[in-house]
């Protein structure tokens, strides 16, 4: 017999003889009556009625002992570990609340950057109201005029106004 070929044929039987472990599957219904398939075992949360698939030489609804009596629902039950669902659920949570805290940074500081320019233009406008030079301004017709001592006056104290807020 050729020697390569004989490392093939015992390479394919141990491939073939781990494949028969690849079927030890579990079957079980969780908490919220959802069929879930795994290679690993339920957690212990899972009631031995609920596992309707487990590889052979494991525990299944059909072998399980009756019921423990009621004195042993006394001791207290671990905290079951959290499903995919619960997990993926989490997750989205924390991916809104990101997503939320992004959004109103963002807001913010484009508020911030608004707030700075009105008040760069309230100062420009206050220094030209100061200045004591001439002002145009247009009328409901769209032609140019020149701003009278009231409509400075009103301008100066439209601008400091909106300066008080800047500070």
């Amino acid at each position: 017999m050729n020697h390569p070929s004989l490392v093939r044929m015992l390479t394919a039987g141990a491939l073939l003889a781990f494949a028969t472990l690849a079927q030890a599957q579990y079957v079980w219904i969780n908490e919220k009556g959802v069929r879930e398939y795994s290679d690993r075992a339920p957690p212990p949360s899972i009631p031995l009625k609920n596992i309707l698939k487990a590889p052979h030489g494991q525990l299944t609804a059909a072998d399980a002992p009756a019921e423990p009596p009621a004195a042993n629902a006394v001791a207290a039950k671990p905290a079951p570990a959290p499903t995919l669902a619960d997990r993926n659920a989490d997750y989205n949570k924390r991916l809104k609340d990101q997503a939320d805290q992004a959004k109103k940074a963002s807001d913010e500081a484009r508020l911030k950057a608004e707030q700075a320019d009105n008040c760069s233009r309230a100062q420009a406008v206050k220094r030209s109201v100061d200045s004591g030079e001439r002002i145009t301004a247009l009328d409901k017709n769209g032609e140019r005029r020149f701003m009278d001592d009231a409509e400075r006056a009103r301008e100066g104290a439209r601008a400091d106004k909106i300066l008080a807020g800047c500070r």
